[in-house]
């Protein structure tokens, strides 16, 4: 049973030490996606994220309600797109059509961001994570809250220089496809090196091929508590 002291704490660390939950992260495995045709990805991808999260920030603001303890953002991550894109995907443009796919779907269900618009290639790129990295400069500016990753390197297998060398010609393009928004395109997207296997962190933020189905990750204060100390 609570007693009132724990009440006090609890609401000190809410009111003065500014405790909320950072974010409600739902990752949703696309790989049942794929398919031959990217009109089909795309309607696949639309269809599954508006199924599995349709209730997420309707769930996040009842949390909130009952236990008076503020949700941020309600963000979702999805399976590295390269993956998902890879059979239908013949150029740049196919895979901004499933970037427009993705904004579309976390546009419906009412989430902050969608991140994993991403590729791993650590060791190499295949045409597809290839043409996913080239396409970024226009799938970055035509979308909203869409958010992009590539890993470069890792300290297991190295470093890929050539996509290290595409991408510093790609973060600048980036910056001047959305030059008119204070070049915003760069906020969305990140370069790793040693990527974990699942990261629910935007805007690096992907689903990893490990994980199940629909996991929930849930991100505790951080940068309430930095700014109040």
């Amino acid at each position: 049973m609570l007693n009132i002291m724990e009440v006090h704490e609890t609401n000190k660390m809410i009111e003065q030490e500014k405790l909320d939950v950072r974010t409600i992260t739902m990752g949703i495995s696309l790989l049942d996606c794929a398919a031959d045709d990217v009109d089909e990805v795309c309607e696949n991808v639309y269809n599954k994220i508006t199924t599995y999260a349709k209730d997420l920030v309707s769930t996040g603001k009842a949390i909130e309600r009952d236990y008076g303890i503020p949700i941020v953002n309600k963000r979702i991550t999805v399976t590295p797109i390269s993956l998902v894109g890879a059979s239908s995907c013949k150029s740049s443009d196919d895979f901004v059509k499933i970037a427009h796919a993705l904004d579309r779907a976390a546009k419906k269900v009412g989430v902050d961001l969608i991140g994993g618009y991403s590729a791993l290639v650590s060791k190499s790129m295949t045409p597809a994570e290839e043409m996913l990295i080239r396409s970024l400069p226009k799938a970055l500016s035509e979308t909203d809250i869409v958010c992009s990753s590539v890993n470069v390197g890792s300290t297991k297998t190295g470093i890929d220089m050539n996509s290290v060398e595409l991408l510093g010609h790609i973060v600048k393009d980036i910056a001047h496809a959305t030059a008119d928004n204070d070049s915003y395109g760069c906020v969305k997207f990140v370069a790793f090196c040693n990527a974990p296997d699942d990261n629910p962190f935007m805007a690096g933020g992907f689903h990893g091929v490990t994980e199940g189905d629909a996991v929930i990750n849930v991100g505790v204060s951080g940068p309430g508590v930095v700014s109040r100390a």
